[in-house]
Parts: C-alpha cells; structure tokens; sequence
C-alpha cells in the first residue's frame, strides 16, 4: 500500500514538473515570437473554389447616347441605300414585270378592259398593254435616283428617334407622306416621255378604241397619273424592303454610323 502511494506521488511530481516545464516553453515563445501556443491556429480551408471568368458582355447603346444629327444621318443612309439599290433593280429590263412586288397592273377602272377583250380572242393585245406599262416604268425609274437623292437630303427629322424607335419601314413611310407630291410632280414628264419611248401610249389608245367599240362605252383614263404613281410606289416599296433589312439584320448595316444607329434599336 505504502509502495503504491509513492508511486502515484512520483507520478503526479512528475507530471506537475512537466507542465511548469510546458508553460516556460510557452512563455518563451511568446516573448521572442509573439506567437501564444494557447491560442488554437486556424488552419485554411484546403477547398479551391473556381473563379469562372465570363466574356465580358457588350453593353447596348443606349439610345441617349446618340445625336439627333447621328439619328437623321443613320436614317438617311439607310433610306439613299434602299433608293439606290431599289432604282438598280428595277431599272433594268422586267425589274417591274417580273418583281410581283411592284408589278404594275391594270387599272382598276379598266381591269373590265382585259375581261373583255379576252373574251374576244384579244388577250395578247392586253398582255402586251401590260408589258408596256411595266416598261414605260422601268424606263422612267433609271432617272429617278437624283429625284429621289434630293428629297431625302432635304428631309428634316424633327421626330428622329421616335422613327427609329417606330416600325420596320417607319422612315420610309414618314418619306413617301412627306415628298410625294414632290416626287410626282418632278417624276411624271419623265414617265410620259417614256410612254412615248416604249409605245405604250399608242399601244392603250387602240387598246381602249377596241374595247369602246366592243362596248359602246367612252372608257378613259390618265395612264401618265398612273404609271408616275405606281412607278414611285414601287420605288418606296423596294426602299422599305431595304429599310426592314438592315432594322433586322446586322449584316446589312455596312456602315460605321448604320451599325451605332441601328445597333441603338436593337436595345428598344
């Protein structure tokens, strides 16, 4: 029993020295390194976390960014591209007769013309009328270009970015309300010198003596008003097509000031 108490005696000396001798270590350390063995090191997380680096993104114009001079340019661009590439198109041999987009047709008021005189075997005499007015057209609209030129150089935008903003042919609409009496005034001697030119006008004179003596009737009209009409609408239909186009399609825009301003209405 003796023997057992001094060995648990021994044991617990020794462990108390051991402990004096830990906390001497300690305080050492402390003072020469500042480092305090009592306070737990936090060790860092060994997780990676993956940083994921996204393209940066391409931030749309805005539109308050732009000018109303950069807006008007834009526009203007656009509606001159349509003119020129639309006259090129249609000034050539069946741009008109075969482009079901601007095809002149008949007059309304003499469609009952074609009726009849088909009626009477004279159907090629119609399809031939036809013809001739389609290139009485195509004649007329390779002289057109600098009409058309002028009047959208001479175009004041006030509204410009509400027509940016507005449908796919909003300035061409907002162009043929505002220059068409022009355009028609300046366009129609150049389409009764191509009536001339092509025979049209002679061909209709007998065109329509044929169906009054059919008929008995006294049908006229003004084809000059017509065809000039027709012919500027399907200008302005080729230029709204362009218009759309280039609203639509970035790759169209071959411009710096086509792709900032349409660009802009992208964002709309």
């Amino acid at each position: 029993m003796r023997k057992i108490i001094l060995v648990t005696a021994g044991l617990f000396v020794s462990a108390s020295s051991q402990a004096q001798i830990l906390d001497v270590i300690k305080s050492t350390v402390k003072d020469k390194t500042g480092i305090d063995l009592n306070t737990p090191i936090k060790t860092k997380s060994t997780t990676s976390t993956t940083t994921t680096t996204s393209s940066p993104k391409t931030s749309p114009i805005n539109l308050n960014s732009l000018t109303s001079t950069e807006v008007s340019s834009g526009l203007k661009q656009a509606l001159n591209l349509g003119v020129t590439e639309g006259v090129k198109k249609l000034g050539v041999t069946d741009g008109f007769y075969k482009n079901d987009l601007v095809k002149i047709l008949m007059p309304e008021k003499l469609r009952a013309i074609d009726t009849k005189l088909r009626m009477v075997g004279l159907g090629s005499l119609a399809d031939q009328g036809v013809k001739l007015l389609n290139r009485a057209a195509e004649d007329a609209v390779t002289e057109s270009a600098p009409i058309f030129a002028n009047a959208i150089t001479s175009m004041t935008i006030t509204d410009a970015k509400n027509i940016l903003l507005g449908t796919d042919n909003a300035a061409t609409n907002y162009l043929q309300t505002k220059t068409q009496s022009q355009l028609f005034t300046a366009f129609q001697p150049k389409v009764k010198a191509s009536l001339g030119k092509v025979g049209a006008d002679t061909v209709w004179k007998s065109l329509i003596s044929k169906y009054n003596m059919l008929t008995g009737q006294a049908v006229t009209t003004d084809l000059n008003e017509y065809v000039t009409t027709e012919t500027i609408n399907g200008v302005f239909k080729m230029v709204a097509e362009k218009e759309s186009g280039i609203r639509n399609n970035s790759v169209m825009r071959t411009t710096s000031i086509l792709q900032k301003v349409f660009g802009a209405q992208d964002s709309k």
